[in-house]
């Protein structure tokens, strides 16, 4: 893009009309909803209705209730043959919107298309009550009806009116006015929802032994493991080391299971008869309830089981003596914190067990203000549309918005608010187009994600910035939108949050009892699984493409841009030690005689007090950080396209890392890619080659690898300790001071001898095939 077109993906700083906007009295928002912007409603609700009128013509009746509001009207569902329906359905207008001066509330008739009502129900705005919570609901009142021609129908109808904002409880539960295009029961899949994870543990399964196994097959030694199916996981032991029918393993197989405990763990043994062929020679069947629950060491006490028999097909069970069994310790186990996000950015690192749980140490409330300049993510009657909501994830519990219908400027206005127990954590918060309010929806669409961690924030400061909404596709990165957030965290003791500085970031079975990287990701994938599975079934369900977008499923994929970022972080890192060196070069070869003359100052007073090192080293990072305080970051951090690498990636690059595993891709594209993966390889194998080779010189100096080496550094070693015990070892640094600092008429530009000696050292390189 030229450069006046170029998109702007910084973080803004914002001044929505929060808080600051309340008037005295009772019209102020509770304390609870201050980093929000207030929104007036009008809150219909329908509660039933009694002694409706038959249809004279059909003889039946299907009422339904529509409200109207001006130009806005919502339905409720019917009832078929019903005379007294219960509906129980609020409607939320937005006050903004309302160009009406009264409300009128018609009871219909589905049998009737002419637009006939069975009664109305007129209300003038003014007459409309306002609450404010704390205020109790408003109780709902019986109102008659009137006909069509102005006299009095029969039946009433049960309904209430008010004022509020959305501090109130019906907000969540209410149809709105940005939603309605959107009728039936795909209205349920708008509302704004709270969800909890249900509560994760992990099940360990420590295989020991077996006894008495009876393989089919006499003549050979069995090749016996065990299959451990749990779920839809199936996980197995390697073979046992002593071939016989008293196998051995010694092995943990771990699931992740969520209460209530409904799966069985299945273990049958199994015999390897050859390649793809096993025989069962035992099965064992347990259920959750037998485990051992577990929070902290030592193990459970291992048990015998009793294995049943395998039957074959069209078998009937006969009791026959079958006296295998195996020997196992099975746990559920609490200690632990179950990993089901990103080990660099978890929203929650307390264990399963509520009583390991520390002592919250402060509240984050999150306002969702609005969202703008979003794009257009499908098409529906011929234009582009978009039907955009937001899913928030800290520690177990969810928040989803209502989703905010047909349009590119979105607002929601909606508070959440979570207990917060470790500074070292991060809220997620991702932005999706719901698919699913008409016929024939696929899956949702991601239009941008933003994470905040908390301990970047100042503690009881209101953070209102607008993120950008960043998507990465092959054809390159993209700005989707913009969303406005009002962020704040309070402390509730500040020497318990500094306290939690120094405590330990996992549970404490996590450092007693530690799991391989293979296990972390195992356990990982599983408790993802696990949580879309049970989110999905929820109502309104959070789908499976929205719970792994946010627990970032994926992201330890194979990713040339990702290795990129992360070269370029290092390289950052380190280059503060590249400039530190070349100073100190400069500094030895007096191309700046001033300030060599301090520095060797500097260094003389040292060697004579020894003592003041520390503290002038202390006193000098003490003095860096005060320094940079004047440049400290203002604003919390945001998605950083730059820091990515995703606005310099080859296309190519990006068509790779959005590929399938296994790859989708075949012919020349594949084999290009893999000779560009072995060309890294090989560059990463090089440069691990020659830092063996260093440390394998250094470790040739007293493995007389090299004779005469090896001599001369012992030679070298004795002379030193001669030395070091005769002078004292200021004077030794001194010396050493004034080598380094030495003019330059007293250098000479070859290398030194220690370098030329240890380049002459041998290594194994010569050895190496």
């Amino acid at each position: 893009m030229p450069p006046e077109q170029k998109e702007d993906f910084s973080l803004k700083e914002t001044s929505p009309p929060i808080g600051g906007g309340r008037v005295s009295g009772r019209e102020k928002l509770t304390s609870s909803f201050d980093l929000v912007e207030q929104m007036q409603f009008l809150y219909v609700r329908i509660v039933r209705a009694r002694d409706l009128q038959v249809n004279e013509v059909t003889g039946t009746y299907d009422p339904y209730v529509e409200v109207k509001i001006g130009n806005y009207k919502g339905t409720t569902i019917s009832f078929p043959k019903k005379p007294n329906p219960e509906w129980n359905q609020v409607f939320a207008f937005t006050k903004e919107r309302i160009q009406a001066t009264s409300v009128e509330i018609l009871v219909k008739d589905k049998m009737i298309a002419n637009g006939d009502f069975i009664g109305k129900i007129k209300i003038d705005m003014p007459d409309i009550p306002k609450r404010v919570p704390p205020d109790s609901p408003l109780a709902p009142q019986w109102n008659r009806m009137e006909a069509k021609n102005g006299s009095r129908a029969r039946g009433e109808l049960m309904l209430a009116l008010w004022w509020g904002t959305q501090a109130d409880e019906a907000f969540s539960d209410a149809w709105h006015t940005d939603a309605a295009a959107v009728s039936g029961e795909s209205i349920m899949n708008c509302r704004s929802k709270v969800y909890v994870s249900p509560k994760l543990w992990y099940v360990r399964v420590n295989l020991i032994e077996a006894q008495d196994l009876v393989p089919k097959q006499r003549n050979r030694n069995p090749e016996v493991y065990v299959k451990a199916v749990f779920g839809n996981m199936v996980l197995r032991t390697r073979v046992s080391v002593n071939k016989t029918e008293n196998p051995t393993w010694n092995e943990d197989l771990m699931f992740v299971a969520a209460e209530p405990f409904d799966d069985l763990l299945v273990l049958t043994v199994e015999d390897k008869i050859g390649a793809n062929k096993e025989e069962c020679l035992g099965k064992l069947v347990l259920p959750l309830s037998k485990a051992d629950r577990r929070f902290l060491p030592p193990p459970p006490t291992a048990r015998w089981y009793n294995l049943e028999r395998n039957l074959a097909d069209g078998e009937e069970k006969k009791d026959v003596k079958f006296a295998s069994r195996v020997c196992l310790r099975f746990s559920l186990e609490g200690g632990y914190h179950v990993f089901d996000e990103s080990t660099y950015y978890s929203s929650d690192l307390r264990s399963t067990m509520k009583q390991l749980w520390p002592p919250a140490i402060g509240v984050l409330e999150l306002g969702i203000l609005n969202a703008n300049g979003l794009l257009p993510m499908k098409s529906r009657d011929g234009k582009g549309t978009t039907d955009a909501y937001c899913v928030a994830k800290y520690a177990n519990k969810w928040v989803r918005t209502r989703t905010v219908v047909d349009s590119f400027d979105p607002k929601w206005n909606e508070q959440y608010t979570w207990e917060v127990y470790d500074p070292y954590t991060v809220i997620t918060l991702v932005v999706f187009d719901n698919c699913h309010l008409h016929p024939g929806g696929g899956n949702d669409s991601r239009i941008g994600k933003v994470r905040i961690r908390l301990s970047t924030l100042e503690t009881d400061r209101i953070y209102t910035h607008s993120y950008p909404l960043i998507a990465l596709q092959p054809n390159g990165v993209k700005k989707m939108g913009e969303i406005q957030l009002a962020v704040r965290f309070t402390c509730s003791s500040f020497a318990n949050l500094l306290q939690t500085y120094s405590q330990p970031l996992l549970p404490k079975m996590h450092y007693i009892n530690p799991l391989s990287v293979y296990q972390i990701e195992s356990l990982r994938h599983q408790a993802t699984n696990l949580l879309s599975s049970r989110l999905s079934r929820a109502e309104p369900p959070l789908r499976k493409e929205v719970v792994e977008y946010l627990l970032d499923v994926g992201s330890q994929t194979w990713s040339l841009r990702r290795g990129k970022a992360n070269l370029a972080r290092l390289m950052r890192f380190l280059n503060g030690f590249l400039a530190a060196w070349i100073w100190f070069d400069k500094v030895c070869r007096w191309k700046n005689p001033r300030t060599t003359f301090l520095v060797f100052v500097l260094y003389l007073t040292m060697i004579v007090f020894p003592q003041m090192i520390l503290p002038t080293f202390f006193l000098f990072l003490f003095c860096v950080v005060i320094w940079k305080f004047r440049n400290r970051p203002r604003n919390p951090p945001h998605m950083d396209i730059k820091l990515s690498y995703a606005d310099r990636s080859h296309p190519d690059e990006l068509d790779e890392e959005f590929d399938t595993f296994p790859s989708s891709k075949q012919g020349h594209i594949l084999t290009t890619r893999y000779d560009r993966l072995r060309s890294i390889a090989a560059r990463m194998i090089a440069i691990n080659g020659d830092l063996d080779t260093q440390l394998e010189r250094l470790q040739s100096l007293i493995t007389w690898r090299d004779p005469r080496a090896t001599a001369m550094f012992a030679i070298f070693c004795l002379v030193s300790a001669v030395v070091f015990y005769s002078f004292p070892f200021r004077v030794l640094l001194l010396l050493a001071g004034c080598f380094a600092l030495r003019p330059p008429k007293l250098r000479i530009d070859i290398p030194p001898s220690p370098q030329n000696f240890l380049r002459r050292l041998p290594s194994q390189t010569e050895s190496l095939l």
